[in-house]
C-alpha cells in the first residue's frame, strides 16, 4: 500500500537542510524504549532496526552513545561542586542528574523551561513554554557562589548563548558551562562568554560539514517546535529526511511512522 505522501508547507520551505558530509545521531532512544516498552517489544525491535537502517551509509551516519561522551566530559578538571546548576530544559536536567551521579559536581539543582522554535521565516526564536521570562527563571542564581549551566547538545549555539546572556552579570562571571556534544564551530561564541566543558565536538561546518539530531527526534513530536502550530518529528519533514539518508529515505521514514504509531499512539 502506498504511503501518502506530506507536501511541505510554506513555513517548511523556508527551512532547507543540505546533505551534511558527516552526520551525528544520538541514540537517547534505545535506553527509553528499553524501559518503557521492554526488550522483548516491538517497540524495542524497531527501534534497533531504525539505528541499524540509518547506519546504511556508515562513512557518513555515525550513532553517538550516552557513555562515551560522559566519560570524556567527566575526565576533563573543573572547579566543583558548584553551588546552583542550571539544566536548559528536561534534557539539560537529565544531563545534569547523570553527570551528578557520576561526579558529585551538581549536588543542587533547578531546570529553566527554554526551546527554540521556528519563526516560519527561516529563523528561530528562544521561548519560555511557561510564560515566565528567562530573567525572571534565572533571578535565584545572582547570588551563587559558583554556576554551572548544562545542556544535552551545542548545534548552533542559540538556547545555550540565550540562557547564558539572561543570566545577571555578576552570576555569569561566576559561570561554567557544560554539554555532552555539539558542533565546534558553535563553540567559540559560548567560550566568549564562560567557560565550557564539551564531552564531543565535531568538526566541520554546520550543516553542510557536520549536523545533530537526536534519535528521539526523528520518530517522537519533541524537536521540530513551531510557533503558533503543532511540532513535529523528523520524519514528518521529508525533505530533511532526504537530505540526511540520501537513497533510502523513504524507507527510513516508514519505519520511522511504524514506530511513532506505537510510542505516540492516537491522532496526529
Amino acid at each position: 500500500m502506498d504511503t501518502p505522501q506530506r507536501h511541505a508547507a510554506p513555513s517548511d520551505a523556508a527551512y532547507a537542510a543540505p546533505i551534511p558530509q558527516v552526520f551525528y545521531i544520538h541514540d537517547d532512544l534505545s535506553a527509553d524504549v528499553r524501559q518503557t516498552h521492554g526488550v522483548q517489544s516491538l517497540a524495542y525491535d524497531l527501534t534497533q532496526a531504525l539505528l541499524t537502517l540509518v547506519r546504511r551509509q556508515p562513512e557518513r551516519v555515525v550513532v553517538l552513545h550516552l557513555e562515551a561522551q560522559i566519560c570524556a566530559l567527566v575526565q576533563q578538571a573543573v572547579p566543583t561542586p558548584f553551588a546552583m546548576t542550571i539544566g536548559i530544559g528536561q534534557a539539560g536536567a537529565r544531563v545534569a542528574e547523570q553527570l551528578q551521579q557520576r561526579t558529585g559536581w551538581f549536588p543542587v539543582r533547578c531546570q529553566v523551561e527554554v526551546t527554540r522554535e521556528e519563526d516560519g521565516h527561516g529563523g528561530y526564536t528562544l521561548v519560555s513554554p511557561g510564560g515566565s521570562s528567562l530573567a525572571a527563571q534565572l533571578q535565584r542564581v545572582d547570588t551563587s557562589s559558583s554556576v554551572a549551566v548544562v545542556d544535552d547538545t551545542v548545534f548552533s549555539g542559540l538556547t545555550m548563548r540565550g540562557v547564558l546572556q539572561a543570566l545577571p552579570p555578576a552570576a555569569l562571571a561566576r559561570t561554567h558551562a557544560f554539554c555532552l556534544r555539539g558542533v565546534a564551530e558553535s563553540l567559540p561564541s559560548i567560550r566568549a562568554l564562560c567557560p565550557l566543558s564539551i564531552g564531543f565536538a565535531a568538526p566541520g561546518r554546520l550543516l553542510d560539514e557536520v549536523s545533530f539530531i537526536n534519535a528521539a527526534g526523528l520518530v517522537r513530536r519533541i524537536s521540530i517546535r513551531r510557533t503558533g502550530q503543532p511540532s513535529l518529528a523528523f520524519f514528518e519533514r521529508p525533505e530533511w529526511m532526504h537530505a540526511w539518508f540520501p537513497g533510502y529515505a523513504d524507507e527510513v521514514i516508514a519505519l520511522c511512522r511504524r514506530l511513532n504509531a506505537l510510542l505516540e499512539p492516537g491522532p496526529a
